[in-house]
C-alpha cells in the first residue's frame, strides 16, 4: 500500500463491480472501495457533522498539509479519535498512497477494536479490509488497509522491523496525556524519523490541559484546540473523607433510589476496587425493590473483564452502573447515557523500587487533566460528583510511567533501535538515572550487552521476543538444554493473567482442593506446567467445554486460552529464528534439572534462602526476607513436603511482601548458572559465603578430576518422582 506500482486483488474486484452494475453517476462513490455510499452511511455522517471536532475540519486538513507535527486536544466526547484517523486517511488517499497510509495508536487493546469498529461503519467500509485492528496476538488488517488502529507496544515492534515507519504517511499517537512508557518511546523516536522522511505527518491527540507539557517538548507546532460544551453541573464534597470508596458506593445507591434517569460511572482507585465494588453493588441490587428497576454494575477496566456482565444496550427500567479506574477515561467515548459521575479523586499506581527490584502500590490524588475528562462525560444536563473540596489542589498532568516503571525492556528495545539507525531519543521526561542504570546492569548480566555498552549478539535475538528481557534468556537458554517446549509453557503461563480465580464465599476450602490436585513437588513453575498439560489433554475428550472444566477446577478460562495464544506466538517466534524446539519431555528427572537451569539462566537475580526454616526467605540481590505468597505450593498450609531452603522466584511484591510463583532449586545449580561477576557483586551475607563455599568445592573437584562426558551423564538419568496432574 506504500505505493501505487502494484494493483491489489481487492481494487480489481472493486473495477468489475463498477463495470458490471454501471453505477450511474447520480450515485456517489466511496472513493476507499468503489462502491455506492449506503443510506446508513449518509445517517452516520450527519450524526458525525454535531461532533465538536467537526467544524475544524477543514483547519485540520491544512495543519496536515503544511506541517509534520500537529498537536490536537480535546476531551472524549469530541470525536477526535474517530474523526481525525479518517481525515487523515483521506489526505493519504488524496496522495494516491505514495508516502504511506494511516495508522492510530491506542493504548488499550479494547479501544483500539472499538474505534476501529465504529470508524469502518463511518467510513462505510468492511472491517478488516479498509479499516482494521493490530492488537497483541490478534490481527484484522489485510493489504487493502488504510487507516489500522493498534496498540502503542504493537506500533513500537513495528518500528523494529520498519524503523522508518516507511508503510505509513500519517502517525496519530492517541491518548498521549495518559504518559505510557510505548507512548512516550513512540514521541521520542518519531522526533528522529521526522527529520529523515519530510513527508511524514504526526498528530499527536491528547486531553487539555495536558498538552501544555507537549506543546513544551513541540515548541512551534500547530495546535488545534477543540472547544466543548459547559460540563453539567458539579458537586463538590465539603470535606477530605478517608473511606471515598464506600462513600462512592452509598452515593450510587442514593442516586439509583432517586429514581432519576440515566447510567452512572464511578471512578474508583484500582481496580481491585473495582471488583469489590462489582460484588457488593451486585448484592445490594438484589436486596433492592423491583420498583426502583434493575440496577447492573459493569466493569470497565481492562483488567477486569469477565468480571461483571459485558457492555449492552441498556433495557427499560434498568440503570447501568460503569466502574472505572484511572486510564480509562477515554472508554466513555461510545457511552451517551451517562447522567452521573462520581469520582473518588483518587487512584492507585504502582511505583517501581529499582534497588528493591520491586513495585510499591501508592495512593495518590487524580491529575486535573484527568478530573475534568471525568467532569465532561455527562454532557451539559447531567451531574459530576467530586469526592473531594473544590479547593484541592490536583496535580496538573498525568505522572510519566517511565519515571515509575522498570524499563528494562525499554533499554532492551532502544538498544535495538540504535542498531536499526535510531540511536537518539528526545524524552518528554527523560528516564530516571537510578532506574537507567539498573536496567543497563541486568542487561549486562544477561549478556544482552557487549563490553562496549552496545546490543550483543544475545541481545539482538532476546530484543525479538515480546517478554521481559529475563524470560527471553531463559527461553534461549532452554533451547540449549532440551525444554523448549516445557520453557514455552512456562513463558504463557507467566506472561498471561493469573489462571487462578478467587473462589465464592464457602468455597475456598474446595478450590484449594481442586488447586492441589495440580501442585507439583518441584514447586510453582512446574505447576503452571501441569495445569496447561492437563488443559490441553482435556480438549481432545469429546463433548470437553473448556468454560464447565475451568469453573469446576476454579480456573480463568480466558487466562489459560490467552496464554495458549501467547505460547504460539512464542513458538512462531522461535521456529522464525531456527532455534531448536526439542520434544516434551516432562517429569524425567533430566527434564526437571534443565527446566531449573533454563530458568536460572534468566532469573538468578531472583534466588532467596530460608534463613531459619520457618520460611523467612532471604533474598540475595538486596538483603530483604519475605514470605511465600500464600497461593504458592509452598504457601499452602496443606503442603506435606515441608519448605526448601533454596528458590528461585518471579516476582517479588512490596505490598505484602512477598515472593511469587516459587520453584525449589540446589545451590549448586545456581553457583553452575549465576555469572561469575554478579556472584561477585552480590552484597555480604551469611547465604553467599554458603555458596562461595559450595563454588570452592566444586573448583577444588574439577581441578582433581576429570569432566563427566555427556554420554556418562545421559546414563544417569532416571524417572522422577510422579507428576500431580489430573487423569
Amino acid at each position: 500500500m506504500a505505493g501505487n506500482s502494484e494493483i491489489s486483488e481487492g481494487e480489481l474486484m472493486k473495477d468489475e463491480a463498477r463495470d458490471l452494475f454501471e453505477f450511474g453517476d447520480d450515485l456517489e462513490l466511496n472513493p476507499f472501495d468503489g462502491l455506492p455510499y449506503s443510506s446508513r452511511y449518509y445517517r452516520l455522517l450527519q450524526e458525525r457533522k454535531t461532533l465538536p471536532v467537526y467544524k475544524h475540519k477543514h483547519q485540520f486538513m491544512t495543519y496536515l498539509e503544511n506541517h509534520q507535527i500537529i498537536l490536537v486536544s480535546g476531551t472524549s466526547h469530541t470525536g477526535k479519535s474517530t474523526q481525525i484517523p479518517q481525515w487523515c486517511a483521506e489526505f493519504c488517499l488524496s496522495a494516491q498512497y505514495q508516502h504511506g497510509v494511516v495508522v492510530c495508536s491506542q493504548i488499550q487493546r479494547q479501544q483500539a477494536v472499538d474505534l476501529a469498529l465504529r470508524v469502518a461503519d463511518e467510513m462505510d467500509v468492511n472491517i478488516g479490509h479498509e479499516v482494521g485492528y493490530n492488537i497483541p496476538l490478534e490481527t484484522c488488517c489485510s493489504n487493502d488497509t488504510v487507516l489500522r488502529y493498534c496498540t502503542d507496544d504493537i506500533l513500537l515492534r513495528k518500528m523494529m522491523s520498519d524503523p522508518l515507519l516507511e508503510h505509513y504517511g500519517v502517525v496519530v499517537i492517541d491518548q498521549a496525556h495518559e504518559r505510557t512508557v510505548s507512548t512516550d518511546v513512540l514521541l521520542a523516536l518519531l522526533r528522529e524519523v521526522l527529520l529523515q522522511r519530510p513527508e511524514l505527518r504526526v498528530v499527536v491527540l491528547t486531553s487539555p490541559p495536558a498538552s501544555d507539557a507537549l506543546l513544551t517538548h513541540y515548541s512551534n507546532v500547530p495546535h488545534l484546540r477543540v472547544d466543548v460544551a459547559h460540563a453539567g453541573e458539579v458537586v463538590y464534597s465539603n470535606s477530605i473523607r478517608a473511606e471515598s470508596f464506600y462513600s462512592a458506593l452509598r452515593l450510587t445507591l442514593e442516586v439509583h433510589r432517586s429514581k432519576e434517569p440515566g447510567d452512572v460511572a464511578v471512578f474508583l482507585a484500582s481496580e481491585q476496587d473495582v471488583v469489590c465494588a462489582c460484588n457488593i453493588l451486585a448484592k445490594e441490587a438484589a436486596r433492592m425493590s423491583v420498583s426502583l428497576g434493575e440496577l447492573v454494575p459493569v466493569a470497565l477496566c481492562p483488567g477486569t473483564a469477565g468480571v461483571c456482565p459485558p457492555i449492552t444496550e441498556r433495557k427499560k427500567r434498568s440503570r447501568r452502573v460503569f466502574l472505572s479506574c484511572s486510564q480509562s477515561e477515554d472508554l466513555f467515548w461510545s457511552l451517551d447515557n451517562i447522567n452521573f459521575v462520581i469520582d473518588t479523586g483518587v487512584e492507585k499506581r504502582l511505583v517501581y523500587n529499582p534497588r528493591l527490584r520491586s513495585s510499591s502500590e501508592e495512593l495518590r490524588p487524580i491529575s486535573k487533566c484527568q478530573a475534568e475528562i471525568r467532569k465532561q462525560i455527562t454532557g451539559r444536563t447531567g451531574k459530576c460528583f467530586c469526592l473531594y473540596p473544590e479547593e484541592t489542589r490536583l496535580p496538573p498532568d498525568v505522572p510519566p510511567r517511565i519515571l515509575e516503571s522498570n524499563i528494562t525492556s525499554t533499554v532492551l528495545y532502544l538498544k535495538r533501535m540504535e542498531v536499526a539507525g535510531l540511536g537518539h531519543c528526545d524524552f518528554i521526561s527523560r528516564p530516571d538515572p537510578e532506574g537507567l542504570m539498573q536496567a543497563l546492569e541486568e542487561l549486562d548480566y544477561l549478556a544482552a550487552l557487549d563490553n562496549d555498552g552496545n546490543l550483543s549478539e544475545m541481545g539482538i535475538i532476546m530484543s525479538e521476543f515480546p517478554v521481559d528481557p529475563q524470560m527471553a534468556k531463559a527461553l534461549l537458554a532452554s533451547c540449549e538444554f532440551d525444554c523448549a517446549s516445557e520453557m514455552l509453557t512456562i513463558a504463557a503461563m507467566l506472561a498471561a493473567p493469573s489462571c487462578f480465580i478467587e473462589p465464592p464465599v464457602g468455597m475456598v476450602t474446595e478450590a484449594m482442593r481442586c488447586h492441589m490436585m495440580f501442585q507439583h513437588p518441584e514447586g510453582d513453575h512446574f505447576t503452571l506446567i501441569n495445569i496447561y498439560n492437563t488443559f490441553k489433554r482435556c480438549q481432545k475428550e469429546p463433548y470437553f467445554s473448556q468454560e464447565k472444566w475451568c469453573q469446576n477446577y476454579f480456573l480463568c478460562c480466558a487466562a489459560l486460552q490467552t496464554a495458549d495464544a501467547i505460547r504460539a506466538e512464542l513458538t512462531d517466534i522461535l521456529k522464525r529464528l531456527e532455534l531448536p524446539i526439542s520434544d516434551p519431555s516432562f517429569g524425567t528427572k533430566t527434564n526437571a534439572v534443565n527446566i531449573k537451569r533454563a530458568l536460572l539462566a534468566g532469573y538468578f537475580m531472583q534466588i532467596a534462602r530460608d534463613v531459619d526454616g520457618l520460611g523467612n526467605y532471604f533474598m540475595l540481590s538486596n538483603k530483604h526476607v519475605a514470605q511465600v505468597h500464600p497461593l504458592s505450593g509452598y504457601g499452602a498450609k496443606a503442603h506435606k513436603l515441608g519448605l526448601p531452603e533454596w528458590v528461585l522466584f518471579h516476582e517479588y511484591t512490596l505490598l505484602d511482601n512477598c515472593i511469587t510463583t516459587v520453584t525449589h532449586i540446589s545451590p549448586q545449580t545456581f553457583v553452575e548458572m549465576a555469572p561469575q561477576y554478579f556472584f561477585c557483586n552480590l552484597p555480604p551475607s551469611e547465604s553467599k559465603e554458603i555458596l562461595q563455599h559450595i563454588m570452592d568445592c566444586a573448583n577444588r573437584k574439577a581441578n582433581a578430576q576429570p569432566a563427566v562426558t555427556e554420554t556418562q551423564r545421559d546414563t544417569e538419568e532416571v524417572e522422577s518422582h510422579d507428576r500431580c496432574v489430573i487423569q
